[in-house]
């Protein structure tokens, strides 16, 4: 006997297998499959005490998975649309404003990898790390030190105090 429609259960485990899911994005998406009988509160309980679904691995797979292409500030809304707490956000997300200015750098280099030219180049690269969610601050940092690691020169602009530049001057 072929059984042509799985349980609530079973959906919500195929959901488990694929990625983490929080207990709120299973209750939208299974929402329209509860059948008359069925118990969807009842049934992401037993998930929830077997610990199947657990706020902190959302976070974290979250943090993971969008860390490496977005900022803070995106990957926090990102947490909160999927019904997560402040507290496991908050926890969750240490990490990735340590390392923000490295993930905005990184970014901006595979995007432009060059400084920009003109102030409309400029506020080109800043709306594009600012639409991915990177601070203000971060931003200024990146833009503004350009392909010169962090240092705020542009590459070709040699240091004061050059050899060259003093036999030059």
């Amino acid at each position: 006997m072929v059984f042509s429609t799985l349980s609530l259960k079973g959906r919500a485990l195929r959901l488990l297998a694929q990625r983490e899911h929080s207990r709120l994005e299973l209750e939208r998406k299974l929402a329209s499959h509860v059948a008359e009988g069925e118990d969807l509160a009842a049934v992401l309980d037993e998930l929830e005490s077997k610990d199947f679904i657990n706020p902190e691995r959302v976070a974290q797979s979250v943090a993971y998975r969008r860390g490496s292409r977005l900022g803070t500030a995106r990957v926090v809304q990102e947490m909160r649309s999927k019904g997560l707490d402040d507290d496991t956000v908050r926890a969750a997300t240490l990490e990735l404003r340590a390392t923000e200015w490295q993930r905005a750098h990184a970014i901006w280099r595979q995007r432009f990898g060059a400084p920009a030219e003109t102030p409309q180049e400029k506020l080109k690269q800043m709306r594009f790390l600012a639409s991915r969610g990177f601070s203000g601050e971060v931003v200024r940092k990146v833009v503004g030190a350009g392909a010169g690691g962090g240092i705020g020169l542009k590459p070709s602009c040699p240091p004061t105090s050059s050899p060259q530049l003093r036999a030059n001057g």
